[in-house]
C-alpha cells in the first residue's frame, strides 16, 4: 500500500499513563521471513503452508498448531522452530519505518512501556540480537506467547501487561500500538485505547477492527514529551484508504 498523500492526514495530541507495544508488524517487518519459516514446518508437519498464512498472522504459533496440527502444538515444538527464524530466514526482516527512533525517544523520554508479542521468548530475543532492536530486557516488560494462557485476539496479553506496568486501574490511559485486527481486537478488550497500523494489513481489514486511529507506520508517531508520568503524543492519523 503506498504512504498516505496530501489531505489523507490529521494531526491529533494525546495523553497517555504508559503504552503497550506490539513486535511483528509494529517494530519489524519478518513477513517474508516468516512465509520461508512456515513453509519449512509446513513440509515437517505436512501441512500446505498456504493454510497456515491463512491464519498464523497476529496469533501465536501454539495457538496455529492446535487447529492444523494438534500433535505439534507444544511449547517445546514452537520454541525450537521459532527460535530459528532470525538464523535461516533473518536476512528478509527488515525494521518497520519508523521504529528506530521511536524505540530511540520511548528511552529518550522514559516512557513506561512494555512488549506484548506473540512470538515465543526465543524468538525475541533473538531478533532483539540479530536486528539490534532496543526491545525491552527485563521479564516484568515482556509479555510474550508463553505469558498467557490464551493468545490474541483475547485480551489476556494486553490485560497482563497493563499488570505488569502497574496501570491496571481504569482511570489510567494506555495506548496499545498494533498491526493485526487479532493485537487490535485483543488490546481493545483490554480497556486500551489503539493504534492500527497499515503496515501488514489493508486499509479496510484495519478500519474494520475499529481501532481508536490509523496510522501508515511509526514514522507518523511523535512522543513529544513526558511530564510528571503523563505522556504526550501527537499521530499523524490516516482518514480514508490511499
Amino acid at each position: 500500500m503506498n504512504g498516505p498523500q496530501a489531505g489523507e492526514c490529521q494531526r491529533n495530541e494525546a495523553i497517555f499513563d504508559g503504552l503497550l507495544v506490539d513486535l511483528d508488524g509494529t517494530f519489524i517487518d519478518s513477513t517474508e521471513a516468516v512465509v520461508k519459516h512456515w513453509a519449512d514446518v509446513g513440509k515437517r508437519i505436512n501441512v500446505d503452508p498456504r493454510v497456515i498464512l491463512e491464519m498464523s498472522h497476529g496469533r501465536r504459533s501454539l495457538d496455529v498448531l492446535q487447529v492444523i496440527a494438534p500433535d505439534f502444538a507444544t511449547w517445546d515444538f514452537v520454541r525450537s522452530i521459532e527460535s530459528v527464524i532470525p538464523v535461516n530466514h533473518g536476512h528478509l526482516a527488515k525494521e518497520i519505518p519508523g521504529a528506530i527512533d521511536f524505540l530511540s525517544a520511548l528511552a529518550a523520554h522514559s516512557v513506561p512501556w512494555a512488549l506484548v508479542t506473540s512470538s515465543t521468548l526465543p524468538l525475541v530475543q533473538q531478533w532483539r540480537e540479530t536486528r539490534n532492536l532496543a526491545l525491552p530486557t527485563a521479564p516484568k516488560l515482556l509479555v510474550t506467547a508463553e505469558s498467557v494462557e490464551n493468545g490474541k485476539p483475547d485480551p489476556a496479553a494486553y490485560v497482563l501487561g497493563r499488570e505488569r506496568l502497574g496501570l491496571v486501574d481504569e482511570r489510567f490511559n494506555i495506548l496499545v500500538i498494533e498491526d493485526s485486527p487479532a493485537g487490535i481486537a485483543a488490546g481493545k478488550a483490554a480497556g486500551c485505547r489503539v493504534i492500527g497500523l497499515l503496515t501488514s494489513h489493508t486499509y479496510k481489514q484495519i478500519a474494520s477492527s475499529t481501532p481508536d486511529w490509523i496510522l501508515q507506520d511509526l514514522r507518523l508517531l511523535k512522543i513529544l514529551r513526558n511530564t510528571n508520568g503523563k505522556v504526550v503524543i501527537e499521530m499523524s492519523i490516516v482518514r480514508r484508504e490511499a
